[in-house]
This record gives structure tokens, C-alpha cells and sequence, in this order.
């Protein structure tokens, strides 16, 4: 445990939501337990108590109260060669500011009580040549694929972190859905919020709510339907207008086309038995601004599970020369 200790904020820091500035400083606490902090006051910027959304400066003092230390399942400062050749073949894009992941289905971002092997605990292998470890500014689930963002410096972190906030960021996901939705391209709005009673990202999922519900936040995903198999199963285009917690598996569930492979989020519609195996959803591709000027767009190939389908079904990526096209009209 350390003692009470007062820290500067960095020009590397840039301007940050103070809860989000001591996720990044302390990456082994919870949101929950930094919320707590900064409830009671313990947390105090310039002498002043704050609200966990309130910003912090450069050149700002911040009172820090004890921290407990990282628990074992934090990660590792050593790292096998295994694991570090592992973390650095999924680099899709790498400059000063900036690394992208091309994620695989199956492993986690963050660990958890259970989840001992995980990106975060691999960020070691991408430091290359700077000290410190690139920072995670987005998350995918477990069995998602594809485009995941790190930010090699803080600044740079605190630069992403708005622009997907701010949706100044477009994400385009591919998925394998049951049955052929229509109309073949649209809109999907709803409020959503957690089910009671679960307390880690492997058992939490969406329900649908209504405006007044507590916890209720508004949902909005567009799709695309690509192509079609015989009326079994269509690959579908989504850009999530909003990023809420298993938006898209829940919106496309509740359109009555759930994505083949959830185990969560299903609709009355029977799943093909040959769709049954891994959730078919993959992070397609990205374009977001870049912390040094411009625009950075990459695209994840497709993950081995989801390149299999597409052959089962007779789908041919090439089709979608330019995965963001279908959507232009509606940024």
C-alpha cells in the first residue's frame, strides 16, 4: 500500500478527465474503485475536491490517497518470448503515436479474476524503442476480432480517448447474421441498459429499456447487408453510431438476426449448425484522427474463423473493396 502522495500532472499528459488520468496512472484499479476515490474525496486536484468527470492540466497538483498495490494478476513486467513474438505479429500499423491490432477471436483485452492471458498483459512486448508500454484507448470483447487501438505515449492517449468519445472515430464491423434481414440497409435505435446481477464483462449483458429506466442509454447502429446465402445466414456491414457494451450483438439479436456463433445475444430465428462455433464479428476496420495531424485508416484482415465461413458461404471480401463505402452517405 502507498502512502498519501502528491503528483504533478505531465505536458505528456495533455488534458484529461481526472478519473480517466488515474486509470492511466494506475491501471491495476477499477473504474469503480477510482469513482469511489474521487466520491469521498480522497482524490484532490489543487487542494479542491472533484467530480470524476471534471479535467485536469497540466502544471495542476493532484492529491493521491493510499493506492493498493497491483494484485498478482496485473500485468507481468516480464514477458515470454512466446507471448511477446505473439503480441508483436498482430501489428497492423505502428508509428511514434499510434499502434493497431489486428485482435484475435478468443482472448480477452483485459484480465479479470479468471483471465490470467490477455492483451493488456502483453503491452510489454510493444514497447520497442520508448520505455513505457502503449496504453489501451478502446476495448473489444473477448470473441470479437480485429482493429484494436494503442496509444504509445500519454498524450497521445489522451488524444484518442476524445476522439472515440467525442465519435469523431468510424469503426465498421463485418458479421455473419442469421436469416436475411430487411430492408436491406437501415437504422437500428433503442435504449438499453446491464441486467441486474452481473458483475464481470464474461457474464454481463444488455436488455432493453426504456428512457426513464435507471441505467438506460440510447443505442444507435447502421448496417448494410452484403451479400446474402440462400436466405441461411447474410454478411452484414455495421457501423455503431454510438459505442455501448455488446451494442451490436444486442441490436442485431433484437432485429430478430442475431450474430451466428453468440452464445449471449440470440433470436427466435434457428442458427445454421455450421455457424454455431465462434462468435462471427470482426472489427473490419478504423478511421480516426491522427495525434500528430491527418488521418490514420487501417483494415484487419480477416481472422482465420471468419475467413473459413465466408468460404463455406461462398463470400468474397473483395466485394467490399472499400469497407466504409456502403455508409458515405450517412456520416
Amino acid at each position: 500500500m502507498r502512502s498519501v502522495e502528491t503528483v504533478e500532472v505531465g505536458e505528456d499528459d495533455g488534458v484529461a478527465r481526472i478519473d480517466r488520468w488515474l486509470r492511466r496512472r494506475y491501471p491495476h484499479l477499477t473504474q469503480g474503485q477510482v469513482e469511489k476515490m474521487i466520491r469521498t474525496g480522497q482524490v484532490r486536484v489543487d487542494g479542491a475536491r472533484v467530480k470524476a468527470s471534471d479535467r485536469v492540466s497540466p502544471g495542476q497538483s493532484v492529491r493521491i490517497p493510499p493506492i493498493p498495490e497491483a494484485a498478482e494478476r496485473a500485468p507481468p513486467s516480464g514477458l515470454s518470448r512466446k507471448d511477446e513474438d505473439f503480441i508483436r505479429s498482430l501489428v497492423l500499423h505502428k508509428d511514434d503515436d499510434v499502434i493497431v491490432l489486428n485482435k484475435p477471436h478468443g482472448i480477452a483485452v483485459q484480465g479479470g479474476a479468471k483471465t490470467l492471458r490477455h492483451i493488456d498483459g502483453m503491452l510489454d512486448g510493444l514497447k520497442f524503442e520508448n520505455e513505457k508500454r502503449p496504453k489501451l484507448v478502446h476495448r473489444l470483447d473477448r470473441d470479437t476480432s480485429g482493429c484494436l487501438v494503442l496509444a504509445r505515449h500519454p498524450r497521445a492517449a489522451a488524444f484518442l480517448g476524445e476522439a472515440f468519445r467525442d465519435r469523431d472515430t468510424d469503426k465498421i464491423y463485418w458479421a455473419i447474421v442469421v436469416g436475411s434481414p430487411r430492408p436491406k440497409i437501415g437504422e437500428l435505435r433503442s435504449w438499453m441498459r446491464k441486467a441486474p446481477g452481473a458483475h464481470d464483462a464474461d457474464r454481463e449483458m444488455m436488455q432493453r429499456a426504456v428512457q426513464w429506466d435507471e441505467g438506460a442509454v440510447h443505442a444507435i447502429t447502421q448496417y448494410v447487408v452484403l451479400s446474402e446465402a440462400a436466405g441461411r445466414a447474410s454478411w452484414v456491414a455495421l457501423r455503431p453510431v454510438t459505442g455501448r457494451t455488446h451494442q451490436l450483438r444486442f441490436h442485431m439479436a433484437e432485429m430478430g438476426h442475431a450474430i451466428a456463433g453468440d452464445p449471449k445475444y440470440k433470436c427466435d430465428r434457428p442458427t445454421p449448425n455450421d455457424l454455431t462455433g465462434a462468435l462471427l464479428l470482426h472489427a473490419r476496420a478504423l478511421r480516426l484522427p491522427h495525434p500528430s495531424g491527418g488521418e490514420l485508416k487501417v483494415i484487419a484482415p480477416l481472422a482465420p474463423h471468419m475467413e473459413a465461413i465466408f468460404d463455406l458461404l461462398g463470400f468474397d471480401e473483395r466485394d467490399a473493396k472499400d469497407p466504409f463505402e456502403p455508409f458515405e452517405g450517412a456520416r
